[in-house]
């Protein structure tokens, strides 16, 4: 068996993915559309109410796991089972202050079960940062 590695596959986190785009908006503005509820529903799934604390358990129409880290406008680490899947992933997100009014959101995501996830989520995350796009307060 022959030892090259697959695109986005890793010695320890499995397969992996990472998507980002940087926007003209403020940090806050960026945090608020990712973690609003209705910012989690776009890319978690649809829910009742997700607690952006650590340790807490949601479900959503997509999915379930646990929030790990919140760092409230920089960072936020999760585990997400989606359904059908036969483990969780880890999803962590950033916002990345690069000015005041310059911002990148990045969507990173590993322990996929394989190069198919990898590519389904590959696609799934950049159409997350387009329909955010989309929501973008215009000036």
């Amino acid at each position: 068996m022959d030892n090259q590695k697959i695109i986005g596959q890793t010695k320890t986190v499995g397969f992996q993915v990472g998507v980002r785009r940087t926007f003209s908006i403020s940090q806050e503005v960026a945090w608020n559309l990712v973690t609003s509820q209705d910012g989690l529903s776009l890319w978690l799934g649809e829910s009742m109410n997700i607690i952006l604390e650590p340790g807490q358990k949601y479900i959503t129409k997509l999915g379930s796991g646990e929030i790990r880290v919140v760092k409230p406008l920089q960072q936020l680490r999760l585990t997400w089972q989606k359904v059908g899947w036969e483990k969780a992933s880890t999803v962590q997100v950033r916002i990345i202050s690069i000015e005041s009014n310059k911002t990148t959101i990045s969507f990173h995501q590993e322990k996929l079960s394989d190069q198919n996830a990898r590519e389904e989520m590959k696609v799934y995350w950049e159409k997350v940062l387009e329909e955010i796009k989309e929501r973008m307060p215009r000036n």
